[in-house]
């Protein structure tokens, strides 16, 4: 009786330490089906496509500071939530709306290097997208639910997954990471440029910034554009090289800065990589839906920032920014 119950005991524990080395594991990679849970739940209709301000501004909010949690991925403060005001975007002559609050999502994932764990690479990518259109961003006239799955749902659900491997990577990073969802975005990209004049850490000591915005639909040619490479040593080359062993073929520009948050660290004189996978005739519309994106496509696209990220922030890597002339 008593070796049989020692024995149930024995294998109970084998069965735990099965299940925390599969647990252990699954964090370690990027999933179709994580990249996909995420982004159905932030194009649902019931999320009205994620306006700035209110109940499902902080819906989402709450989503992403769960997520971060899950994966151990701490605040940088005592809370993740970094609050700002948005001065809502109107059409000419049209009333000015009320500014509302709403915030920035800041996770930590401290490097180990006593010296290079006080630079900083941010990841980051908007969470926030157009609610039901009409405003000046709309490329359609239809009042209706813009779900913006590619824009940016894509960026926000790479942003969780990398997040999730980097930090089952942790123990190899020499530089720290913070990974940032901005908000209010499409309203003047004001979540970013509230950051960069509102710095969690002093700007001199972010080294990289890396904006995802639309990064879900990755053509059959398999190009994955990007600006900004020239603004740090040997960038150009390090994201050209880092392609073909994921069956990629990076665009890569030196400059070509410009379009979303990464604009606002660029501007305070701060390296950074703008990455997507191309505009299509659904941008700014109602049809921006989770069917058209392509999840495979998505998943090397992960792959291949995480793999950047870690390049940077686990050597080191010599940082310094760069101007570029356009």
């Amino acid at each position: 009786m008593v070796k049989d119950f020692y024995k149930r005991g024995f294998y109970i524990i084998l069965l735990i330490v099965a299940l925390w080395v599969n647990f252990s594991m699954a964090q370690e990679e990027i999933t179709e089906k994580e990249l996909k849970d995420h982004i159905l739940f932030l194009t649902s209709d019931k999320n009205s496509g994620r306006y700035p301000g209110g109940k499902i501004n902080k819906k989402i909010v709450r989503y992403i500071t769960k997520d971060f949690k899950k994966s151990g991925i701490a605040p940088f403060m005592k809370s993740y939530k970094q609050p700002f005001v948005a001065q809502l975007r109107v059409k000419k002559r049209e009333l000015p709306k009320n500014a509302v609050e709403t915030w920035n999502v800041i996770g930590l994932i401290e490097g180990n290097d006593p010296s290079l764990k006080n630079e900083y690479i941010v990841l980051g990518a908007h969470y926030d997208h157009l609610g039901m259109g009409g405003g000046p961003s709309s490329k359609s006239d239809k009042i209706g639910i813009h779900h913006g799955a590619d824009d940016n749902a894509s960026g926000t659900s790479a942003l969780l997954e990398i997040g999730e491997m980097l930090m089952a990577h942790s123990p190899e990073l020499k530089r720290s990471v913070l990974l940032v969802a901005f908000g209010a975005e499409e309203q003047g990209l004001l979540g970013s440029k509230y950051f960069v004049d509102n710095p969690v850490v002093p700007l001199s000591q972010i080294k990289l910034m890396i904006n995802m915005d639309m990064v879900g639909r990755l053509n059959d040619a398999k190009q994955v554009y990007m600006g900004g490479a020239g603004t740090f040593p040997g960038g150009v080359e390090l994201m050209k090289d880092l392609g073909p062993p994921l069956g990629l073929s990076p665009v890569v520009h030196a400059g070509s800065v410009g379009g979303s948050d990464h604009v606002s660290f660029y501007k305070k004189n701060i390296s950074v990589l703008g990455i997507h996978t191309g505009g299509h005739p659904q941008y700014h519309t109602p049809e921006d839906t989770v069917d058209l994106i392509n999840f495979e496509g998505q998943k090397q696209v992960c792959q291949y920032i995480f793999n950047a990220i870690m390049k940077v922030g686990s050597t080191p890597y010599d940082m310094k920014f760069i101007p570029q002339g356009d």
